[in-house]
């Protein structure tokens, strides 16, 4: 089948790879190459990396939906188009250009997390399990029909990162199935129940602001689900400082934001009486250290708290 293939993060590239080997890809759209690091160089999508490599055409519009694009896009004659993560709002118009629509694979199980940070906030929120989904793309917010699914289980250490790794796999080989199945026309579409559907809105940097009173495994899973951006942070002294490492560990009588140590490790008291420990912090201005590093760095007071914005 003909296609055009529209995404741009690492967890699209399995998905391209795979209708790359299966269909003919004719052309691939991505984001425009952003600045990136400190020395805010313009980088280059995973996609498009990956494009390159199977000597796919690469397009970067600014935004898709701007008239400009819409006779490029009929020029490619797709018979069916494929989106993975984009990052853009696909409009009507080009929702109706290809024969067989756009699909989409999406890392939830639809209806629930609909939006544009589904495994982020599948780990926050402490699912056990969560998966991926073939929609049909309509107008909306990941409302369309439903063609495919598949499970998997989240790890209970598991990041965010980590679990887009294995879903993307995952969602590959269920887009070539559908794809499969639409070509042989014995593809089933399931109407989505929106009552049972939950967002995933894009995460912004204040989600990563650690909230003390809230019991220690709630800390945590944001903590995993929000790495490596917002990631999970706090302040000590008047400054901020990231937690790059954490794990649940008892309980306590102190009250939430309060500091304690026990050979050389650091704990902070949570809500409803729980302890996180924390294995590796990082100050603002300075690199990752140990707990123990900290410790010795900036031995604590007694009665110390974080979470004290300066």
């Amino acid at each position: 089948m003909r296609v055009v293939f529209l995404g741009t993060p690492e967890f699209a590239v399995p998905s391209l790879a795979a209708l790359a080997k299966h269909h003919q890809v004719a052309a691939v759209y991505t984001q425009p190459d952003r600045p990136k690091g400190r020395g805010n160089h313009l980088a280059e999508s995973p996609v498009k990396i990956a494009a390159k490599v199977f000597h796919i055409e690469v397009l970067q519009p600014e935004r898709i939906r701007h008239p400009e694009n819409l006779d490029p896009l009929k020029a490619w004659r797709a018979e069916i188009m494929v989106v993975v993560g984009y990052g853009q709002i696909i409009p009507q118009n080009i929702i109706d250009l290809p024969r067989f629509g756009i699909l989409n694979v999406h890392a939830s199980l639809l209806p629930k997390y609909r939006g544009a940070a589904p495994v982020q906030w599948a780990i926050a929120n402490g699912e056990t399990e969560t998966g991926v989904t073939i929609m049909q793309i309509d107008a909306g917010l990941d409302t369309g029909d439903m063609l495919l699914k598949a499970t998997l289980p989240i790890g209970r250490t598991e990041t965010a990162p980590e679990l887009s790794a294995r879903l993307a796999p995952l969602g590959a080989d269920l887009l070539i199935e559908a794809i499969e199945k639409i070509e042989a026309g014995t593809a089933k579409r399931e109407k989505q129940n929106n009552e049972h559907a939950t967002l995933a809105p894009i995460l912004k940097k204040e989600d990563g602001l650690v909230d003390w009173q809230r019991p220690a495994a709630q800390i945590h899973n944001r903590w995993r689900g929000f790495n490596p951006w917002p990631g999970a942070y706090t302040f000590f002294r008047g400054q901020q400082m990231s937690i790059t490492g954490a794990s649940l560990a008892g309980e306590t009588q102190f009250i939430p934001g309060r500091t304690f140590t026990a050979k050389r490790r650091l704990f902070v008291a949570c809500g409803v009486g729980t302890v996180l420990e924390l294995l590796e912090v990082q100050l603002a201005g300075k690199k990752r250290m140990s707990a123990e590093d900290f410790l010795n760095g900036y031995p604590l007071t007694e009665n110390e708290s974080l979470g004290e914005k300066p």
